[in-house]
């Protein structure tokens, strides 16, 4: 039995233990939660900062691993876009090697579980065998062409059926983003999962065109989608913002996360959470300063109570795969957002939008959370800098 202790201990779902020490069995389950008075110093494990439960990264493209550094910073997502098709290709080898890298790096780092796209099968070897828990979103595309969308289902469907849901990983059919799925394809994916209870995601207003397309059927994705050959023909505008789209095809049985929200307004976010009572947000504030150079306004989800969770997406699109560094640039850049707040959106949110939180987010009796170190705090105890994360458990 491991008791470990530092100078204070978050929980997340309960106020912090100043001096609290945690007691973890051989299996890394919890336990027992008490105070460092009750123990002689020799039977401790005593650290200087804080312990937190594990991290759980929503939002992550771990099949993308292989392009880190491929794509320009501050293009904007369309160009990103294109960038990514055109670049995707590697040999097998280079492409399973930084898999295999980016989940021993996140492991590293302190990350529990992880809300993974996949398009295509490249992660599910290393899914079968990794120390981390994953939930594998296999997205699903057809670009508004409704005459494709049989065999484009098909297609990732069959990526879909190649995972096996074991060892405590998940799998949902997801449609990829407003505007690349039509209406049929939404209710190809609803049929899927219908009657369980999954997560679904899907990427939401990472960038003004996005909402242009719907609110006027003009801008920057008439011309992407004509550079490919895709005409939009029978696509009307719907007046209103993308994720309105959204939430006309999703199922709300569901839980529902949306991901990035770089323009999303509070308007927005009354609209979904109106719409079903089991939404989250994932930001991955380090892709949209990456590609977009924005980040969302995060004072509008905390008035609205909204569910937000953390995310790295890929090392496409980003320079890391830590959530700590997430919350660091959230800290940096929108300094209101308490550090209690972060913790929250880093840990048991994040848990709870994967279905996984009877295991993981908070450091309770019975779980298996994992336990994070921080340390190197500035001196009110929050994020700086050069804080780090030591994986204890």
């Amino acid at each position: 039995m491991r008791k470990i202790t530092a100078d204070w201990v978050y929980p997340i779902h309960t106020n912090p233990i100043r001096e609290g020490v945690v007691l973890v069995d051989e299996n890394g389950r919890i336990e027992k939660i008490d105070v460092r008075e009750n123990y002689n110093a020799d039977e401790l494990e005593i650290y200087s900062g804080i312990i937190i439960p594990g991290f759980v990264n929503t939002h992550c493209h771990l099949e993308l691993s292989h392009m880190k550094g491929k794509v320009h910073t501050g293009t904007s997502l369309i160009p990103f876009i294109t960038s990514v098709v055109q670049q995707r290709g590697a040999s097998e080898g280079a492409i399973q090697e930084a898999i295999a890298a980016a989940d021993q790096y996140m492991y590293e780092q302190g990350i529990v579980a992880v809300g993974d796209i996949s398009n295509v099968t490249d992660t599910f070897l290393q899914k079968s065998k990794s120390k981390l828990r994953y939930y594998t979103f296999t997205e699903f595309f057809d670009f508004l062409q409704e005459q494709n969308t049989e065999t484009e289902f098909a297609k990732y469907k069959a990526v879909y059926d190649a995972l096996e849901a074991v060892g405590g990983h998940q799998k949902s059919c997801v449609p990829h983003a407003p505007y690349s799925v039509s209406p049929k394809l939404f209710e190809a994916i609803n049929q899927v999962n219908d009657g369980l209870q999954k997560t679904v995601s899907i990427h939401n207003q990472e960038t003004p065109p996005e909402n242009q397309l719907f609110l006027e059927k003009k801008g920057g994705f008439i011309d992407f989608y004509g550079g490919f050959g895709i005409a939009l023909d029978d696509f009307d505008a719907t007046k209103k913002p993308s994720i309105y789209y959204a939430l006309q095809h999703m199922d709300p049985s569901h839980r529902t996360l949306f991901v990035h929200n770089t323009l999303t307004t509070a308007a927005d976010i009354q609209a979904a959470q109106a719409w079903s009572d089991q939404v989250y947000w994932a930001t991955c504030p380090n892709a949209n300063l990456y590609i977009e150079n924005n980040l969302p306004n995060y004072q509008a989800f905390m008035d609205n109570n909204a569910r937000m969770t953390i995310g790295t997406d890929s090392l496409t699109s980003n320079w890391q795969l830590s959530v700590l560094e997430e919350m660091k640039t959230i800290a940096k850049y929108q300094s209101y957002v308490p550090f209690e707040t972060l913790l929250e959106w880093a840990t048991l949110n994040g848990a709870k939008a994967l279905g996984f939180e009877e295991d993981l987010g908070s450091i309770e009796v019975g779980k298996h959370c994992g336990l994070n170190l921080l340390s190197n705090l500035n001196e009110k105890g929050e994020l700086a800098n050069n804080t780090m994360v030591q994986r204890l458990v």
